[in-house]
């Protein structure tokens, strides 16, 4: 174990001679780069390490092996070189014979055949195959200084001056001798290890030419450990090298810039590591290259003409084209001979170098386009007698890091001897040095049977600007082929006449190995053209394969099949006495549990929306449907096709995109249309005496078009993009089915990501011409142009040709009135009976009293099906829904509501919302369907809140008169959440100094109702400069407060009162039991009942009092007790029964009096007669007596003292 530490001497040629003088930015003795100084002193060896000999000139090994090395053929050339004046006669150059460069080369007759090569070619050739004329002269002029013309072109003209030609000749590895190596070294040593370039950072070579400018030479020196102790680690050369190796900027100083500059390029601090084995082993490589799939279409008509170029270390190899396919099969051993590895075979054993696997497109005129790469890794045999043998894979082909396709690929590694004797005996060729994949290796094959289903052709894009108008169909597998027949116009009908195709085919019996299934669509124009107008390669098969001798269906096949073959049946018609009812015949027999629910005192509205939240349970919403046992439907959370037990609705035929011309980088490039079909792929027997087995492809339906009611209900869309600038959106619904479109921007829903549209539209169309629905939500603006939220597309066809009877969705429940009246065409009875035709079963049996059925061996009686469900007044006659019970456990659709998701051509990838919504399709050869459903969105009622205020009693007193009383000027003030802008409020009852007041006041509120809902309908507009109200859905609710009039200062908040009118609080009859115990929300004791509440819409009318609380410290208090009558009315009662508000006209129902008031209540400024009466009077009229009497008393002393003195005077 050693290391040889290296440095490079650098000259350069100045004035002719080589020296150091021209060296610019470049040391005498550097590093590879030439930018960093080394001496030699530098080099010190570590601790533990020691010198082995002097410094010694070490050529690059790399460069003295010779052109053809790793070759085993060679094409040897040289140019032959003519020149003349300017419209002069062509004479031999001053140098006859150059190389590609314009060196000097020896001529022709003085090229030998080296040692271990034998001549292809008996003479030297022209070469043609360039840009040259039809000599093989190519033309040029020299510009000065330059002695040699820097292009050349291959026409001649008069201004030329120098011409040249290849003469090439070819030679091959002599297999009876062995190859000499290192032929130059002996002239390499000639030349003191030099090695030379034009310019400095130029390619090195190691003859001298003429044009060389620069020259260097490695230096190495031998460093080996003083002593030996195992394995030396290479990490401690860190830094080894005991010197500064930066550039001397004259001071002796370093700079520390190059210091960093030093690391970067080394990348570490370590000396480059050689290793030389002292043995080389010679190996022999096997490739089977078998086959490719999905490969890039490069060409023009949709296909390419693959070939792989295999290579390993320095040989490679290719196999033969393979034309007009994207799935070749070679079918090809490649073998490298003698190929030699150093290094321990064990060491290459467990990590072998890799088998790269090249994929060209070939073409006539340029170059070859790269179709993709692929890398394998090949088994390794160290004992070629192993009994050991590799095994075909496929190995992803990419190209510029995406998949490019498949290669089915193997590679053997086998150690051979000198003689190679061991090697195993060569595979079998198919043509001269063409050898097979052998057998134990190429897949086992057996006869297979390949049914395709060829049911027609959609969407087809123009072709060279002309529109695809009779295309066939070729199926190719396994080498074989298939094709339909024409069909003589496409617009008119898209079906293949001959609908079922036929093969057999060898096939794999392991599916890895499995070939692609190739479809091809041609179009038959005029004058016999026959272009490829789109092709599409199936990969895998095995979804296709099937058993033939067992039929296993567990849904019914093709209901359509039926349906369209079988004549239209008359109805059967069930005469019932009006007098008695159709349930009451059934509740007579025993031992059935049926329960009649019936509501005639509730006001109840049942309808479509009441199923739908009853389904996906929002049961406040949906009344008393399910107590009333109605049906419900599936809700399904995706789309319908994507249901899994549905298998895509894709088991009568699949779609299949056709692709055509070059591959793009897009996900989907170049789709030109749809094939629709299906294939059933089975092994057929080896022994030709045994009857094939029964196809698979029987009782299709007809394959002409087929006109259709198409009904599309839209239910809602949930979690739309905003478009609009206030996060919303008003969207709208947009169909488009072929040339039809329904654009329903007058029924726009404003303001609203989660818009309820409940809209149905009808449209009719022929299958299979018309068979994509587009459904399209657009968000309507008002001057500029609407925008598209999204859109979700639905294929028709498959809906409706479908085994899963996804054409009409099957209820629960057989109805023949009601919301759920039955909608399909034909009756459960006779649908069960088309199911059982198809699965081979007898035909149903259905007894006298239409209470039994016997279907496929079993019987089902309508006691067990009907068993715990409770029955209503709705459902049909027994029979029908005892078929329709078995109709549900053969695995069809139900009645249903999909969840689309709406996606947009900007963002494919990306979900713009939901759109809940179902279709049906109803062809019109068998009869007119059913009634459609209502789905219109409930529309609200026009109701009115009347609350007639009539007392107060214990309201709190907030304020002191000005002769010091507790008082408080009372009003009430109500309104409905929602309606703001309503507020009402009563007249004052001022002075009530005990907090009782007297109004005998109407509030009338109007509001649009949803009974069904519960809840209150409100649109308004969310700011002023809103074009459109918005709607929000609130509970219905009243709020009563109660308030003390202040007349110079803001009036002060007392009390109050929020009531339910769902949850009304049952009001007291007399105040003295009126406390604050009866509010709902106010937490009692436990050992105290819940208040009791009730539904006003249901009472009508509640009189009584309530109470009123108010906030204070965290806990309430009681505010007071407002006395109130309630009164729900609908727009009709209103009209029958009207009342004003307040105690204006027109003042009845009941009539309201002027409350009986106080002398007292009054407001004090306005009255001050009343003023002196009732409060100053009352309150301080013995203070006033007082008074007058002390008045009077001092009157009586003062006229006394004035008259005594007169008195006594003249006394």
């Amino acid at each position: 174990f050693f290391f040889l530490l290296k440095q490079y001497e650098n000259q350069a040629l100045l004035f002719g001679k080589w020296g150091t003088s021209g060296l610019v930015g470049r040391h005498k003795f550097s590093d590879v780069t030439g930018k960093i100084k080394l001496k030699r002193e530098y080099f010190l060896p570590p601790k533990g390490w020691e010198w082995e000999g002097e410094w010694m000139v070490d050529p690059e090994r790399s460069l003295l092996t010779e052109a053809d090395a790793g070759h085993t053929e060679f094409t040897d050339e040289v140019y032959e070189n003519e020149s003349r004046y300017p419209g002069g006669e062509w004479k031999a150059a001053e140098e006859s014979y150059t190389d590609v460069n314009g060196e000097k080369a020896p001529p022709p007759r003085e090229f030998t055949c080296p040692l271990g090569w034998m001549w292809e070619d008996d003479a030297w050739k022209s070469d043609l195959n360039r840009a040259v004329d039809e000599h093989g002269w190519e033309y040029g002029i020299t510009i000065p200084p330059d002695t040699k013309p820097k292009s050349w072109v291959a026409a001649e003209k008069m201004y030329h001056t120098h011409r040249r030609r290849r003469l090439v000749r070819k030679r091959k590895r002599d297999p009876a001798q062995a190859v000499t190596a290192g032929r130059g070294m002996s002239s390499y040593e000639d030349q003191e290890g030099w090695e030379y370039a034009s310019l400095i950072g130029w390619k090195f070579h190691w003859k001298q030419r003429s044009s060389d400018t620069f020259r260097r030479r490695r230096w190495r020196r031998k460093m080996a450990p003083s002593e030996t102790h195992g394995a030396a680690a290479i990490f401690k050369l860190e830094g080894a090298l005991g010197a500064d190796t930066c550039v001397d900027d004259g001071e002796g100083k370093s700079s520390d810039k190059t210091k960093e500059s030093a690391t970067k390029v080394f990348g570490a601090n370590t000396p480059l590591v050689s290793c030389y084995f002292d043995r080389v082993y010679t190996y022999h490589l096997r490739c089977y290259v078998y086959q490719a799939r999905n490969l890039m279409a490069l060409d023009k008509d949709s296909f390419s003409d693959p070939y792989a170029h295999v290579s390993f270390l320095h040989q490679s190899k290719t196999t033969e084209i393979i034309h007009s396919t994207l799935n070749p099969t070679w079918d090809q051993t490649l073998i490298f001979n003698e190929i030699e590895i150093y290094g321990d075979p064990q060491t290459v054993a467990q990590n072998p170098p890799n088998v790269v696997i090249e994929l060209f497109d070939s073409d006539q005129v340029g170059k070859d386009e790269f179709l993709g790469r692929s890398v394998c890794s090949p088994m390794v045999k160290l004992i070629p007698e192993e009994d050991n043998t590799p095994k075909l894979l496929w190995y992803p082909v990419t190209n510029n890091g995406k998949a490019s396709g498949d290669i089915l690929f193997a590679a053997e590694l086998i150690l051979r001897d000198k003689g190679g004797t061991n090697l195993p005996i060569l595979p079998s060729q198919r043509a001269p040095k063409l050898y097979m994949v052998p057998q134990g290796i190429r897949p086992v094959v057996q006869l297979t049977a390949v049914e395709i289903l060829a049911w027609g052709l959609r969407n087809m894009k123009n072709y060279q600007l002309a529109p695809v108008m009779s295309p066939s169909l070729i199926v190719e597998c396994g080498g074989e082929m298939v094709e339909s027949v024409v069909i003589k116009n496409l617009k008119k009908t898209p079906n293949f006449p001959s609908s079922v195709l036929f093969m057999k085919v060898l096939l794999p019996k392991e599916e890895l190995y499995s070939p692609s299934l190739v479809i091809k669509v041609i179009d038959h124009r005029p004058f016999g053209r026959k272009p490829i107008v789109g092709q599409c390669t199936i990969d895998l098969l095995e979804s296709f394969r099937c058993d033939p001798y067992t039929t296993k269906e567990d849904i019914a096949p093709q209901l359509k099949v039926s349906l369209l073959s079988a004549a239209p049946r008359q109805d059967t018609v069930i005469e019932m006495e009006d007098a008695q009812p159709l349930l009451a015949a059934q509740a007579l027999s025993p031992n059935k549990r049926i329960f009649y629910l019936l509501f005639f005192q509730e006001e109840e509205i049942v309808d479509w929306w009441s199923k739908f939240y009853a389904s996906v349970g929002e049961y406040e919403k949906c009344g008393q449907y399910i107590k009333k046992g109605y049906d419900t439907l599936k809700v399904y959370d995706c789309e319908l096709e994507k249901v899994p037990e549905f298998n895509s609705l894709t088991d009568f035929c699949d779609t299949f995109k056709l692709y055509r011309g070059k591959s793009e980088d897009s996900d989907d490039p170049s789709v030109v249309g749809e094939f629709k079909g299906s294939f059933k792929i089975y092994a057929l027997p080896d022994d030709p005496a045994i009857p094939p087995p029964p196809r698979q492809f029987r009782e299709l339906p007809d394959s002409g078009p087929q006109e259709c009611i198409v009904r599309i209900y839209i239910v809602r869309a949930l979690q739309l993009q905003p478009q609009d600038n206030n996060g919303l959106c008003d969207p709208y619904i947009k169909i488009s089915l072929s040339k039809k479109v329904i654009e329903d921007r007058d029924n726009y829903i404003p303001n609203t990501l989660n818009p309820i549209f409940g809209r149905m539209y009808e449209l009719s169309c022929f299958l299979p011409q018309e068979k994509d629905l587009k459904i399209s939500v657009y968000d309507y603006d008002t001057l500029t142009r609407d925008e598209k939220v999204g859109e979700t597309i639905i294929d028709l066809e498959n809906r409706f040709l479908s085994r899963y009877g996804s054409h009409c969705g099957i209820p629960q429940q057989y109805c023949i009135s009601g919301v759920n009246t039955w909608r399909d065409q034909l009756k459960p009875t006779q649908l069960l009976q088309n199911v059982a035709r198809f699965k081979g079963y007898t035909p149903p049996v259905l007894s006298e009293n239409g209470r039994k059925i016997n279907y496929g061996g079993r019987d089902y009686t309508l006691e067990e099906a009907e068993a715990n469900k409770i029955l209503h007044q709705h459902l049909g006659p027994g029979e029908e829904r005892l078929a329709l019970h078995i109709l549900r456990t053969q695995g069809l659709v139900p009645e249903h509501v999909e969840t689309r998701t709406l996606y947009s051509t900007f963002q494919p990838n990306i979900s713009q919302g939901k759109l809940q919504m179902w279709v049906d399709v109803f062809p019109k050869s068998l009869g007119p369907p059913g009634p459609p459903f209502n789905i219109t969105p409930r529309k609200a009622k026009k109701y009115i809140l009347r609350v007639i205020v009539w007392n107060t009693k214990d309201v709190l007193l907030d304020e002191k008169s000005i002769t010091g009383e507790e008082m408080s000027d009372i009003y009430v003030k109500g309104w409905m959440p929602g309606n703001e802008e309503n507020k009402q409020k009563t007249d004052v009852h001022y002075r009530s100094l005990d907090g009782e007041g007297n109004f005998n006041w109407r509030f009338v509120f109007p509001f649009d109702y949803l009974p069904a809902e519960q809840l209150c309908v409100v649109s308004k507009k969310e700011h002023f400069w809103s074009l459109d109200k918005t709607e929000f859905r609130i509970p219905p609710k009243l709020i009563i407060q109660i308030w003390d009039n202040d007349k110079f200062s803001l009036d002060d908040y007392l009390g109050f009162v929020e009531l339910d009118l769902h949850k009304t609080i049952i009001p007291a009859k007399v105040p003295e039991k009126c406390n604050i115990d009866m509010i709902p929300e106010y937490k009692a004791e436990s050992s105290q009942k819940a208040p009791r509440t009730a539904s006003l819409f249901e009472q009508k009318s509640m009189k009584g009092w309530w109470p009123c609380y108010v906030e204070k410290d965290g806990s309430r208090i009681l505010a007071g007790k407002v006395e109130m009558t309630l009164e729900v009315v609908n727009e009709k009662e209103a009209e029958e029964r009207p009342a004003g508000k307040g105690r204006d006209e027109p003042n009845m129902n009941p009539k309201l009096d002027l409350p009986n008031r106080p002398d007292t209540s009054f407001l004090w400024f306005t009255n001050p007669c009343k003023t002196m009466k009732f409060i100053v009077w009352r309150r301080f009229k013995w203070l006033f007596l007082g008074l007058i009497i002390l008045l009077i008393l001092l009157l009586f002393v003062a006229v006394l003292l004035y008259s005594l003195p007169v008195r006594i005077f003249k006394c």
